[in-house]
């Protein structure tokens, strides 16, 4: 009507309505809609008939209701959140939904790690990552970086809001963890790099030596530049004997 596009379909109702399916089993859930959160597919067996169930209370039933409804696409005997519109709501879930406990814990922390990583303050952000071992989260397993890119992924929740979050993007002469582009030109460039049993030294050594910063340079014969900011390397280790996690943040440009 006003030449301008939007969302109809996920703005025709509330988040509430994501937690109608979950709500009474979100113990089942919770770690699924943490890893799918930070874009990873989910193994299922789709049950056809969930949808018309008066009650949902089995992981394969919520999700294969949801799959009949389109909240979750089905490929591939997996489930997984298909766009970014979706993407969002399952985002505002996270954010206001306590009853998911320690999912919902690490989420409000978000906009502090935010903060705390623009500042270079790595005490605060490994507080907060050591945070999460005081919660119930058994996504700390960290049996691979699958684990704790998702544990990452809700801690920079709010960062959403500023920045198009990518994950496993192609930059440079590899595929970088996490890279976040900034909406607003001014705000600083991040480019995250996660290693299990490795030190975030040899994280940002990775950013540097793969030269993933050329994805915040112009066009090829463009000489103006997009980004504005800074370039910051963000390096997270994490070692699986003492538990521990370290952080390390260096201005790759200015």
């Amino acid at each position: 009507q006003n030449n301008q596009l939007y969302n109809y379909w996920t703005s025709s109702g509330p988040y509430d309505e994501l937690f109608y399916y979950i709500r009474n089993n979100v113990t089942a859930v919770r770690d699924d809609l943490a890893l799918m959160a930070a874009g990873e597919r989910i193994p299922l067996k789709i049950q056809e008939y969930a949808a018309m169930l008066l009650e949902l209370n089995t992981k394969q039933q919520i999700f294969s209701a949801m799959v009949v409804y389109g909240l979750l696409t089905y490929e591939n005997g997996k489930v997984f959140i298909p766009n970014k519109e979706l993407m969002d709501k399952f985002n505002e879930l996270l954010l206001n939904k306590d009853s998911l406990g320690y999912v919902h814990q690490l989420a409000v922390k978000s906009e502090a790690m935010l903060q705390a990583t623009l500042k270079g303050d790595t005490a605060t952000m490994s507080r907060i990552l050591e945070f999460a071992h005081n919660t119930e989260t058994p996504l700390l397993a960290y049996n691979n970086e699958t684990e704790l890119a998702a544990i990452v992924n809700l801690i920079y929740l709010a960062a959403r809001d500023r920045y198009n979050v990518q994950r496993e993007d192609k930059a440079g002469t590899g595929y970088v963890d996490f890279i976040f582009y900034p909406y607003q030109a001014n705000d600083d460039c991040l480019i995250l790099e996660l290693k299990v049993d490795h030190t975030p030294e040899e994280a940002i050594e990775q950013i540097k030596h793969r030269q993933y910063a050329l994805k915040f340079a112009g066009t090829l014969g463009d000489g103006s530049k997009r980004y504005q900011g800074r370039i910051l390397a963000v390096g997270i280790g994490y070692s699986k004997k003492t538990k521990q996690h370290r952080c390390k943040v260096e201005v790759l440009q200015k």
